[in-house]
């Protein structure tokens, strides 16, 4: 999994949030069931079935005034055209104004008075949510070169424990990391990546106490405990250690854009500053990171922007390894390729869009005129990823939405696919050390079933159930509803749509939902199973998972038909997705509530201005809202590698699009919904100060007296809080602000 979650961080740029960590799996169906009536009886917790046209009355103002930003014009200049900019003076680079800061330690200020009278119901969540969850909880355990890895928690701890078994399970236990102990002292905490030498004598691990994912890489004996002198600051989470255990490549960012782009070789025990440099990358629209291939031989530097991608191998047994441009990159094309001993095995789209996987002899470069098909390019079914064994593969496809996995021999044919007990689920193969394991482990899970995993054995056809997600307290997946729509976009189009609710809520059009989408970057939503949903499924609501085009749930078409010149299908997708619930009766129309995230946030921007009388709330969290300005500003992480994304503003047809539905320069004189915004002063994803200036200009404009509530976490970055309580405890945050505003407390 290690490579494919490596190619993913690529890929995901602004998406990784930790209240999206349902959705790391993709999912869908091919036909929607047959409506369900649900049973004659009252639901759970009744909410209040009207209500008074201005949140005022259910959740008043506090006595505290709202910061309200002065306005100092700036010129944004563009070749496409100018604009004004009143708030460009919130943003600081440096996060050290004055100004700046007390302005917005003035909106934490106005934040904490007015959510204070939901703090008794934002801490009942809290707890609720987090008496469901096994705290002295383990991952399966995982064998690689002599030893059994695996994560542990301890009761009370935020952070995991990593730990190893040499030999056996029943082997005495080996602490090789402790997070809680490393996060002592820090506000912020995350253990980017723990990597192992191929000996197991010498652990690398890459750290971050700031939240903004510039790393620092550190060494540990492990024989002796003891920490090594070698210290690497400020680069990628990417660690590949050589055959020699002494020998380390590292992955350097730029300064400014913080873009991973060099590849260093660095010889433990000697000064960093005389690492050698094995590979730049001078395209500043690529991204770059390491890795080994699946059976050790190769080392492999992936570069790779939005349409394409390039690869470079080298010997691991060489300490002085040259890397070989394994097919030269070209534009449009995107392939990976890995390496099974007796062959290489290549996901390309150069046959069609949804790729198609093929065999090649292992020897670099690639020569095309010797590559063999193995599972063809198919219009109905997207390959997301490969797994690789000794004989057979292992294919991550997403075929009607739904993410399956197809099992191919390398003897040829079409392969069998994995079957499954519900009719909308999401199944991933998950990482296995070695060619010739026999078996596959993967993950199973759906909006009732908890994450689950699986091991396949290939020669019994036995599937063994290794473990599934503990879920304590009540819970009785008979006691929830799911189904699989599709919603008529207004072109036509159908989206898929997940819902789950109670048995007990009736589909009336009383009840609340709760709506999330993302679409953006060909990342797919999935229908996930997560066990804080719980608490609103249980007071009433309906949650429901968009899968608006700009995703790849439906194919690589979905995602081309939601970004550049396209890009308003995503949010028309989402407003007809709430028509349709509302008008099927699953939600009542002025109990509807959205979330997004990041780019999610921009959908959230996109369609309040569009259509905010549809929408009772939301939440959203760190937004990209300010396209032009950030689009412009090449100096930024993540710009140049997103023209592809959403266009480049320098050209005038891209600039006026963008311009025409970017949220900062789109809010106007109307009533909006009550808004939760959330934003990391440390973001290095998107900068504090694009959602500080769309807030700044919301409550300069907007005609309405809902509560517009921002947040600013000081302390982190585009993921919010670190540790896995504190995370939960701002997702108690989001559901308080939702329960809030229907009066219940």
């Amino acid at each position: 999994m290690l490579r494919r979650l490596l190619y993913d961080r690529m890929r995901l740029m602004r998406n990784q949030l930790s209240y999206a960590v349902m959705l790391v799996l993709l999912a869908g169906c091919e036909q929607a069931p047959p409506p369900q009536t649900a049973p004659e009886v009252a639901p759970m917790v009744q909410v209040a079935a009207a209500l008074p046209p201005s949140t005022a009355a259910v959740l008043p103002a506090p006595e505290i005034q709202p910061p309200v930003a002065k306005r100092v014009d700036h010129v944004v200049k563009a070749a496409a055209g100018e604009r004004i900019d009143p708030y460009h003076w919130l943003r600081d680079d440096t996060r050290s104004k004055p100004e700046v800061l007390d302005h917005l330690r003035a909106e934490n200020a106005y934040f904490e008075a007015r959510f204070a009278p939901l703090l008794p119901l934002k801490d009942k969540l809290f707890e609720e949510m987090r008496a469901r969850i096994k705290e002295d909880d383990s991952s399966v355990p995982e064998f690689q070169d002599g030893y059994w890895y695996y994560t542990r928690f301890q009761t009370g701890q935020q952070y995991p424990i990593f730990a190893r078994r040499k030999g056996s399970m029943d082997a005495s236990e080996e602490i090789t990391l402790d997070g809680n102990q490393r996060a002592e002292g820090h506000s912020f905490y995350q253990t980017a990546n723990v990597v192992f030498s191929e000996d197991g004598q010498l652990m690398a691990v890459a750290e971050d106490t700031v939240g903004r994912r510039e790393y620092t890489v550190r060494f540990k004996n492990l024989a002796s405990g003891e920490w090594l002198p070698d210290v690497v600051e400020d680069v990628e989470a990417s660690i590949v250690f050589a055959d020699d255990p002494n020998v380390v490549y590292l992955v350097e960012k730029d300064k400014t854009t913080l873009l991973p782009f060099r590849i260093k070789r660095h010889t433990l025990g000697t000064p960093y500053s005389g690492a050698e440099t094995v590979y730049e990358e001078k395209d500043n629209t690529f991204y770059t990171t390491i890795f080994r291939t699946k059976n050790d031989r190769y080392l492999a530097i992936y570069s790779g922007s939005t349409l394409t991608t390039e690869m470079r191998l080298g010997l691991a047994s060489d300490p002085r390894a040259n890397f070989q441009v394994y097919l030269p990159r070209e534009r449009g094309h995107e392939y990976q390729v890995d390496d099974a001993g007796e062959r290489f095995v290549i996901r390309s789209n150069r046959g069609g869009k949804n790729f198609e996987v093929l065999t090649a002899p292992p020897v670099v470069p690639g020569d095309p005129a010797a590559f063999q098909p193995l599972l063809p390019h198919r219009e109905d079914a997207l390959v997301q990823g490969v797994e690789i064994f000794a004989d057979r593969i292992a294919v991550n496809e997403r075929s009607g939405g739904l993410r399956k996995i197809r099992i191919v021999p390398f003897s040829g044919g079409a392969g069998e696919m994995l079957s499954a007990d519900e009719p909308a689920y999401v199944m991933s193969p998950i990482d296995t050390a070695h060619l010739d394991s026999g078996k596959l482990r993967y993950s199973y899970t759906s909006l009732t079933t908890p994450p689950t995993i699986y091991e396949l054995d290939f020669k019994s056809g036995e599937r063994t159930l290794l473990k599934r997600e503990p879920v304590l307290g009540d819970f009785d997946p008979a006691n929830y509803v799911t189904e699989y729509l599709f919603a008529a976009a207004r072109d036509g189009a159908k989206v898929p749509v997940w819902l789950v609710y109670h048995k007990n809520t009736l589909r009336d059009g009383s009840a609340p939902l709760l709506q999330y989408a993302y679409g953006s970057y060909g990342l797919s939503q999935d229908p996930s199973f997560r066990s804080s949903v719980l608490s609103l499924l249980d007071r009433g609501f309906v949650y429901a998972i968009a899968a608006i085009r700009g995703g790849q749930e439906m194919g690589r078409q979905w995602y081309e038909d939601g970004k550049l010149l396209k890009k308003k299908n995503t949010f028309n997708d989402f407003v007809d997705v709430t028509d349709f619930l509302v008008a099927e009766r699953y939600a009542a129309k002025d109990k509807v509530f959205a979330m997004g995230g990041s780019a999610g946030g921009l959908l959230m921007g996109a369609v309040i201005n569009q259509a905010p009388d549809r929408y009772r709330g939301i939440v959203a969290h760190v937004p990209f809202v300010d396209v032009i300005s950030t689009m412009l500003d090449t100096s930024l992480p993540l710009t140049t590698g997103e023209f592809d994304e959403w266009g480049n503003p320098t050209d005038k047809v891209y600039h006026d699009y963008m311009l025409s539905y970017s949220p900062y320069d789109q809010v106007k004189a109307q009533a909006y919904p009550a808004m939760l915004v959330t934003t990391g002063l440390h973001d290095s994803q998107v900068q504090y100060f694009e959602p500080a200036k769309w807030v700044a200009r919301l409550r300069e404009l907007k005609t309405d007296d809902n509560p517009l509530m921002f947040k600013v976490n000081m302390e982190a970055g585009h993921g919010g809080r670190s540790g896995r309580f504190n995370r939960l405890e701002e997702t108690a945050e989001d559901y308080a602000f939702m329960l809030g505003l229907l009066g219940q407390r």
